[in-house]
C-alpha cells in the first residue's frame, strides 16, 4: 500500500510539474493580468462592509470556494485585529480598483497568499504593531507566499508597517510538494517596514524575502524606501529578475544574494537572479562604508544598474567579488527594460495603491525617497498611526461580459486619472 501512495504521489507531482511547464514564463503590460481562467464565467462577490469578519467581509470573500471576482461596494479602512487573512482558494482576482475613494486599507494583520492563479490588485496593506510592546513577538507580514502557489499577481498595492517582510515570496509546506513559482511583484509600494517594534528578534525591518526554492519570481516597477535590509533578498535555490526598481534610504543594504547554509533555504545552489535597470540611493543615516548596489553572491547578470551614496558617490555593482554571469539566467518572455530615468519617472507617478489618488501615507513616502528626506521608523506612531477616514458606499454593478477591459478601465482611471 505504502508503495502505491507513494507512486500516486510522485504520478500527481509529474503532473502537476508538466502543467506549470506547458507555457513558457510570460510578462504582462495590460493593466490587468490575466491568470488563465474566465472572469466571465466567474462568481462575483461582492464585498460590502469593512468588518473583520463575517457575511460581506473580505475575509469571508476569500474564504469562498471556485473562480470569483471580489469586488468593493465600500471603501475605507478593514482593522484585521491582528488575525491575518488567508487565500487559499484558487482562481481569484481582489480588485480593489472596484472600490470608490479612497480605496482599500488594510491595518492590523496581513494576506497569506496559499493560492493559484490569484490576483490582489489596488489594495494597501499596513500591519503596524497594533499597539504591541517591544519583542513582544507580534511579527506580521504585509503581503506573503506560503504553500506552493503559482500564477500569483501582486500589482499596485501599497505594503508598509509590516513587523517581518513587507511583501515576500516565500515557499513553505507545499501541498504538491513544488515550491511557489510565477509570482509577479508589480508596480508595488514596498515601504517603511518597522525597525525595533514588536518581533521578537528585536530589529527587523525587512522589505522582500524570496525563500524556500521559489521560482521565476519578478518584481519589477516597484518603490523600495526604507527598509533597513532584503530589499530584495534571493535566498539560495531561488530564481527570478529585478528590474526596473526604485531602492531608496535603505539601512543596512539594497539588494541582496543568500550563501548556502542553515536557514538559508536549504539548497547548495546560488540564487539565479537578472538584475536590470535598478537604481539605489543611499539614505542620510544609512550604513556608511561598504556600499554595494548588491550584497553576497548569486548566479546572477547585471545590466546598468546605478547607485549613489548619500554624498553622491557612485556605488559598486558588487560589495562581494564573483564572476557574474554574461546572459540572464532567467527571464520572462515581453519583459522589457525602460531606461533608468524612465522607470524613477514611472515610479514616481505610477506607483502604490491609487496612484492617481494617493493617501497622505503614500504621498509622504513617495516625496521622501525621491527627496532624500525617508527615515527608519520603529512605529507608525512616528509618522501619523493608523489611517483613519469616513467609510464610502457605492454598489459596483459587474458587467456579465468583457470583464477583464472593464477592470482595466477602472485600474486606468485610478493609476493615470483617466
Amino acid at each position: 500500500m505504502r508503495h502505491l501512495l507513494l507512486a500516486l504521489v510522485a504520478i500527481t507531482t509529474h503532473a502537476a510539474t508538466a502543467e506549470r511547464e506547458v507555457k513558457p514564463w510570460m510578462w504582462q503590460t495590460a493593466l490587468v493580468p490575466d491568470v488563465g481562467f474566465d472572469l466571465d464565467a466567474a462568481t462575483v462577490i461582492h464585498v460590502t462592509n469593512l468588518d473583520a469578519n463575517g457575511e460581506g467581509s473580505l475575509r469571508d470573500a476569500l474564504w469562498k470556494k471556485g473562480p470569483r471576482v471580489i469586488v468593493f461596494d465600500v471603501g475605507g479602512v478593514i482593522d484585521l485585529k491582528m488575525k491575518e487573512l488567508n487565500l487559499s482558494e484558487p482562481q481569484v482576482y481582489v480588485a480593489g480598483q472596484t472600490a470608490p475613494a479612497p480605496g482599500i486599507t488594510l491595518i492590523k494583520g496581513g494576506i497569506s497568499i496559499s493560492a493559484d492563479q490569484s490576483v490582489i490588485q489596488h489594495i494597501a496593506v499596513r500591519p503596524g504593531d497594533a499597539g504591541e510592546a517591544v519583542g513582544s513577538g507580534w511579527s506580521p507580514d504585509g503581503i506573503s507566499t506560503s504553500g506552493g502557489p503559482h500564477h500569483v499577481w501582486i500589482d499596485h498595492c501599497s505594503c508598509t508597517w509590516s513587523v517581518d517582510e513587507n511583501l515576500s515570496a516565500s515557499t513553505y509546506k507545499p501541498p504538491s510538494g513544488l515550491p511557489a513559482s510565477r509570482i509577479f511583484f508589480r508596480n508595488c509600494i514596498v515601504a517603511e517596514a518597522l525597525n525595533n517594534a514588536s518581533h521578537k528578534k528585536g530589529p527587523h525591518s525587512k522589505g522582500t524575502l524570496v525563500y524556500g526554492g521559489t521560482q521565476e519570481v519578478a518584481i519589477v516597477g516597484c518603490l523600495y524606501s526604507s527598509n533597513y535590509e532584503r530589499n530584495p533578498l534571493f535566498q539560495p535555490g531561488t530564481s527570478g529578475v529585478i528590474v526596473n526598481n526604485l531602492m531608496a534610504n535603505c539601512g543596512q543594504r539594497a539588494m541582496h544574494g543568500g550563501l548556502p547554509g542553515p536557514g538559508n533555504g536549504d539548497s547548495d545552489s546560488l540564487a539565479k537572479i537578472s538584475i536590470v535597470g535598478n537604481t539605489v540611493w543611499m539614505g542620510k543615516k544609512s550604513k556608511r562604508t561598504g556600499h554595494a548596489i548588491f550584497e553576497g553572491k548569486a548566479d546572477a547578470y547585471f545590466k546598468d544598474n546605478e547607485g549613489r551614496d548619500w554624498f553622491g558617490e557612485s556605488m559598486e555593482v558588487m560589495r562581494t567579488p564573483f564572476e557574474p554571469l554574461s546572459a540572464p539566467p532567467v527571464w520572462p518572455a515581453g519583459l522589457e527594460v525602460m531606461p533608468n530615468a524612465t522607470a524613477i519617472h514611472h515610479i514616481s507617478r505610477f506607483v502604490g495603491a491609487r496612484p492617481a489618488q494617493r493617501d497622505p501615507i503614500d504621498q509622504r513616502i513617495v516625496a521622501q525617497a525621491l527627496s532624500g528626506t525617508a527615515s527608519l521608523i520603529d512605529s507608525q506612531e512616528e509618522v501619523g498611526g493608523y489611517p483613519s477616514c469616513q467609510p464610502t458606499e457605492m454598489a459596483v454593478t459587474v458587467p456579465a461580459r468583457d470583464r477583464l477591459a472593464w477592470l482595466e478601465s477602472l485600474a486606468r482611471a485610478i493609476t493615470f486619472g483617466d
